[in-house]
Parts: C-alpha cells; structure tokens; sequence
C-alpha cells in the first residue's frame, strides 16, 4: 500500500513533531486538534523551527515553504476521512484513545491505517475497539519527534504484515529507524526507562541525594546526555506517571509510581511544559 495523506490527531508536542517530521519527508499532513488555539500554536512553531533550520544553513527557504504548504489544520475528526495513515497522539489514556479509534473506524475509508503514538498502551486493545484490527499499529515516536531517529513500531495481536511493512516504509521515508516489537505493556523503550526514572524519584523522595548529584551520576557513571529527572521533566511528569500507572496494572509492584510523582502533578509541575518539575524553567 501506498501512504500519501497523513492525518496526525492532537497538536501537542509529539502530534506537531510528528506532522514535521512527516511534511518534511514529502507526505500531505494534516495536523487535527479540537482546540484551534493549540493547533495555530503548533503551525507557528513549526515554522519557527523551520526559520531557525533555515538560518543555521541546515535548509533552504524553498524547502520550507514547501514543507509548510504540506501542512495543514483541521478541528474535527470528520475531516480525517481522506487519509491514507492517521497516527494518534493524544493524551495518554486509554479510554480517550478508544473513542478516537471508534470514531476514525467509522469515518474512515477500508484501506486507512489507524496508528497510536502511545508510549505504553496495548495495541490489541485499541484495535479491538475497531472493525481493522488488522489495520491498527503502534507508532511510538521520542521525543523530539522531528529529531529522534528511533521509532518503535508495535504490532498488535492481529495487525497484518503488510500494515508492520506499510508503517515500517513509512517511518523509514521520514528518515527514522524503525525498530518492530510486539505488543506489550510500556513496549520495550518504557518498560526499560521508565523503572530508571521511577528509581530516580524515589532516590530523591527517600533523601539518598539531590536532584543534581542523581542526575550528575547518571551523565558521569553511564554517560547518559541527561540525567533521569532532567529526562522526566523534558518527556514531562504527567507522561511518565501515566506510563508507570499503565505498567504497574499490567506489570505489578516494581513499576509503583513514587508518592513524590504523584503530588507533583497534582500540584501541577509536569516539567519544561509547565515551568516548573524537579527543576525550574523560564
């Protein structure tokens, strides 16, 4: 099958890096949020970064203006129909994901592929919730989506080969690596990292050490570029506890989210998205 029409569902950070990443490959994007605001917000920094790739010599004006006649916006799911591959790139919970699912099932033509950029939720689930099981995949994308040359591509129990070969191309034409794993709570990137920054929290909450001499431990003893809580608030506290919860139901007591996690984003520090998480941000 032959991809053309993206549609990327949610213009939050992963939804807009994923619409570039996919324009700047030659596709036709259109980036959905039911929030205009946020999208018109998403399409300026695209092309702020752009404009910045542009000054740097990294691109030149007419590659970008390509790139962004690529790009559209659009405010509901019914103007999704078109597509020929949607990716997903909501909030992290299940439920909303399901109902997108439902919804693009119904609108969408047979042929469509309907992807999630979800960093833990089980593929088979949200495929079950649709009539193209066959037809449903994992596209889990790092942050930031337009640079991470990594994307895990998630088979569920019944996507078909040919949808793990269809996304597999697709990634590979966005200059990605596509590595294939099978369906699984947290996949294999966040089953590995998530248990590292979890243990990082609870090294902090338990007074073991400071926030700089954990993360400094992590940068100087394993060469990690960042330190577990640096990671935590770039991917943003509210992500990862919402991981740590999916694998803590799935996978038990070993991925129990730290109590200091919990209170942080109840009080609302997510992290660099927020100004504030372990560290401060202007």
């Amino acid at each position: 099958m032959t991809i053309k029409n993206i549609t990327v569902i949610g213009a939050g950070t992963m939804g807009a890096g994923i619409a570039r990443a996919a324009a700047a490959s030659g596709f036709t994007v259109r980036l959905e949020d039911r929030d205009q605001a946020k999208a018109a917000t998403a399409l300026d920094q695209i092309r702020g970064g752009l404009e910045n790739q542009v000054a740097r010599g990294k691109l030149d004006g007419d590659e970008k203006a390509a790139i962004i006649s690529r790009l559209s916006l659009c405010g509901c799911l019914e103007e999704c129909r078109d597509a020929d591959l949607v990716v997903e790139a909501v909030a992290e919970r299940e439920e909303v994901k399901k109902e997108i699912f439902r919804a693009l099932d119904r609108l969408c033509p047979p042929h469509t592929i309907l992807a999630s950029n979800t960093s833990s939720i089980s593929i088979t689930r949200l495929g079950g919730v649709t009539g193209r099981a066959d037809r449903v995949i994992g596209m889990h994308f790092m942050n930031p989506a337009h640079v991470m040359k990594l994307v895990e591509v998630i088979a569920g129990l019944q996507t078909s080969s040919e949808t793990v070969e269809t996304v597999t191309r697709v990634a590979g034409r966005m200059g990605k690596t596509p590595v294939v794993v099978n369906d699984a709570p947290g996949f294999v990137a966040n089953r590995m990292l998530m248990p590292m920054i979890n243990d990082a929290i609870f090294c902090l909450q338990e007074g073991i050490a400071t926030r700089e001499d954990i993360d400094a431990i992590a940068r100087l003893g394993a060469h990690h570029p960042m330190g577990p809580l640096e990671l935590a608030d770039f991917i943003g506290l509210d992500v990862c506890l919402e991981i740590l919860k999916v694998l803590h139901a799935e996978l038990g007591e070993k991925y129990r989210p730290g109590t200091l996690l919990r209170n942080m984003v109840a009080a609302g520090k997510l992290g660099r998205k927020s100004g504030a998480g372990f560290y401060d941000y202007d």
